[in-house]
């Protein structure tokens, strides 16, 4: 049980930042982030995982597939939960900044925002792939694209 709680301390806020990217509802993607632990604490099998982030990813990705299932693919963003963190107030401009990207990149496929989103949180390709059920190349690659069309987009912003 210790092992668990080192793992959810080290994960969770990884997790729950890249369901939120996805969902741009805080209470959706704190229930999320709490299943995503719920099930692995139970389901986890060193031998069938690479590593335990790549799995959590995995449960995450899924969870979140689900929630645009029940949702129709339609998601929409509170204008208030973006910026209630003291952290955010602090930050004015980046919290703009961070609200505008976070909904362009909701415009991507959902297979781009995913894979955007756990590089962005430090996941390597291979860890990516694992997660999302796709090759490596096929990981470089959507990051790659995500990217350029994040810096196009930032470019027409300037």
């Amino acid at each position: 049980m210790t092992d668990f709680a080192n793992i959810y301390t080290r994960y969770a806020s990884d997790i729950y930042r890249f369901v939120y990217g996805l969902t741009l509802d805080r209470r959706d993607a704190q229930d999320i982030t709490a299943e995503t632990f719920a099930r692995a604490l139970t389901a986890y099998n060193p031998e069938r995982q690479p590593t335990v982030r790549a799995f959590l990813y995995t449960i995450a990705h899924r969870l979140v597939t689900d929630y645009h299932r029940r949702k129709r693919d339609t998601v929409e963003t509170d204008e208030d939960s973006l910026g209630n963190d003291a952290e955010f107030d602090q930050h004015s401009e980046q919290r703009d900044l961070l609200e505008s990207t976070l909904r362009y990149l909701n415009t991507f496929p959902q297979p781009d925002r995913e894979a955007v989103l756990m590089r962005a949180q430090g996941l390597s390709y291979s860890e990516i792939a694992a997660a999302i059920g796709i090759s490596v190349s096929a990981a470089k690659v959507r990051v790659h694209r995500a990217r350029l069309k994040l810096a196009i987009w930032k470019a027409d912003k300037i």
